[in-house]
């Protein structure tokens, strides 16, 4: 039997940048949700990926949507991973939004925002890893917020 501890450590030994996941909620409004699985898949069509636990509250709302919004955190922007990453804390402050090629939230000055219209949803394990499709993205310069062996990091450019 696998050592779950050990594996999460090791796998924490993988830096990531760290992103917001926004959704519109019918019911709810505007959500916010922090990631660090986001990753690119394919550049014809543009397609990038997430995942999701199964045991998160909102996984049914991320899963039938039919697009969403990832925004690219800063490195000065790890309150807002930390905030948005608790239960539920997910409600996206007005304040810190702005609305995103297709009305979803679009963080204020993220590196990166990709409006993405729902590609696919696949079963991975404890996971729903969501693929979508982008139709918009805007990035700006800046230095990322780096996640690494369960803590923010940042990164120096030589």
């Amino acid at each position: 039997m696998m050592d779950v501890t050990a594996f999460r450590q090791a796998l924490g030994r993988f830096a990531t940048g760290v992103c917001l996941v926004t959704v519109n909620d019918p019911e709810r409004g505007p959500l916010a949700t922090t990631v660090n699985s986001f990753s690119s898949v394919s550049l014809e069509p543009p397609l990038v990926l997430w995942s999701i636990q199964n045991s998160s509250e909102h996984l049914q709302i991320y899963c039938e949507c039919s697009h969403f919004g990832i925004s690219v955190l800063r490195e000065e922007q790890a309150a807002l991973s930390g905030h948005y990453a608790k239960r539920d804390g997910h409600e996206a402050l007005p304040e810190q939004f702005v609305a995103g090629a297709r009305g979803e939230p679009q963080l204020n000055d993220a590196l990166a925002h990709f409006t993405c219209s729902t590609y696919g949803v696949y079963p991975g394990g404890d996971h729903q890893i969501i693929v979508g499709e982008v139709v918009a993205f805007e990035s700006l310069e800046g230095a990322p917020l780096v996640f690494f062996a369960g803590g923010y990091r940042s990164l120096i450019s030589q």
